[in-house]
């Protein structure tokens, strides 16, 4: 059984190893991504059998513009539907927004996004500066 919250009910050592499954780079900085979570507007977890599963992140201003930067689930818990599940309660939290926009980094997930209602922005791009070098 799944289960959701938005209570920010997690430990650092349960992030960075969800972040670490998906080899994401931010768990290289376990107190800072701890910290940006718990920063963070709202965060959806998922649990399976009480193991952190998923997690969903959405930073915003409280009014206008939120912005989903995170959606990541285990690979042993992927193609249960959470991640769709983590959307959809993240859409229902800003359905008062005027936006909710999303970042995919990788342009292979613009479809599953455009399953849950986002569009890509007709004349949009994403752009980042990266402060850290990969190390090879």
């Amino acid at each position: 059984m799944i289960t959701y919250t938005t209570e920010k009910n997690f430990t650092q050592d349960e992030v960075v190893h969800l972040f670490k499954s998906v080899g994401w780079i931010s768990a290289e900085y376990p107190s800072r991504l701890y910290k940006a979570l718990m920063n963070s507007g709202t965060v959806v977890t998922a649990r399976a059998d009480g193991k952190l599963a998923g997690l969903a992140r959405a930073i915003d201003d409280t009014e206008l513009v939120a912005f989903l930067h995170y959606v990541l689930v285990d690979p042993a818990y992927q193609g249960k539907g959470i991640a769709g599940t983590m959307i959809e309660k993240m859409k229902d939290v800003y359905k008062d927004y005027l936006y909710i926009e999303g970042m995919p980094e990788n342009k292979d997930n613009v479809a599953f996004y455009e399953k849950h209602g986002f569009k890509q922005m007709k004349n949009g791009a994403a752009i980042q500066i990266c402060n850290f070098s990969i190390q090879d």
